[in-house]
């Protein structure tokens, strides 16, 4: 019985998505927030499975909520998925950096967040791995900005070779298979990786990797970079 928190500032949008997953059998609680703070609050009292958040907000905006929640070390971490109004690289971006596993349009078909909203609940990544991997070079090449610091010296070397995979956005089970291992060695070097960099989902991993010129633009899919 999963438990939603669903986030947004206007009443119509946000009660008109709670209605709708009230409706669906196998959902838990699904409670509601009017902005960041109240976001941050529920988040705590109510730990949710899943957070649908808008991006503008008064008094907090859904970003830095989702930063704040993330921060709690709730155990679980609440996967949660940006709401926006329009498709918009920065935002999307600054989201999946902040620990968000992906985005929603709020125009979208009820039977498609339906869709997404179970997608979510059982997977790591909302958005497609490709989808992320071509923004994330797109914001790259853009921004033009040095490489950060990486702190990947706390990684050994087949943690470093997993993170690198994810990065080219390949699945666990593709993961495996070039490195013939198991999936399940594969999990568990990423799970060590997630929580030696506190990394919070697999969209925040990919970004980290560019960020850190762990893979470059233009890498070869499938491959860490040699560089």
């Amino acid at each position: 019985m999963a438990r939603i928190l669903v986030v947004d500032d206007q009443h119509l949008i946000r009660s008109g998505i709670v209605t709708l997953l009230r409706t669906v059998q196998g959902l838990g609680p699904v409670v509601e927030a009017s902005d960041g703070e109240e976001a941050v609050a529920a988040a705590r009292g109510h730990r949710p499975d899943l957070i649908l958040m808008d991006i503008k907000m008064p008094r907090l905006s859904g970003l830095a909520a989702a930063e704040r929640i993330l921060a709690l070390g709730l155990d679980p971490n609440p996967r949660i998925v940006v709401l926006t109004t329009f498709d918009d690289d920065e935002f999307v971006y600054a989201a999946l950096r902040a620990g968000c596993s992906g985005f929603l349009l709020k125009d979208m078909p009820p039977q498609q967040l339906l869709s997404a909203v179970t997608a979510t609940l059982s997977a790591d990544l909302l958005v497609a791995p490709a989808r992320v991997r071509r923004l994330v070079e797109r914001h790259t090449v853009r921004q033009q900005q040095p490489y950060r610091a990486d702190g990947t010296s706390v990684l050994t070397g087949r943690e470093a070779e997993v993170l690198g995979f994810v990065a080219q956005g390949l699945a666990n089970e593709e993961i495996a298979e070039h490195m013939n291992v198991s999936e399940s060695t594969v999990k568990t070097h990423l799970h060590r990786v997630m929580t030696k960099l506190h990394l919070h989902s697999r969209a925040q991993a990919v970004v980290f990797a560019y960020e850190t010129g762990i893979v470059r633009v233009g890498g070869p899919p499938g491959a860490a970079d040699d560089a």
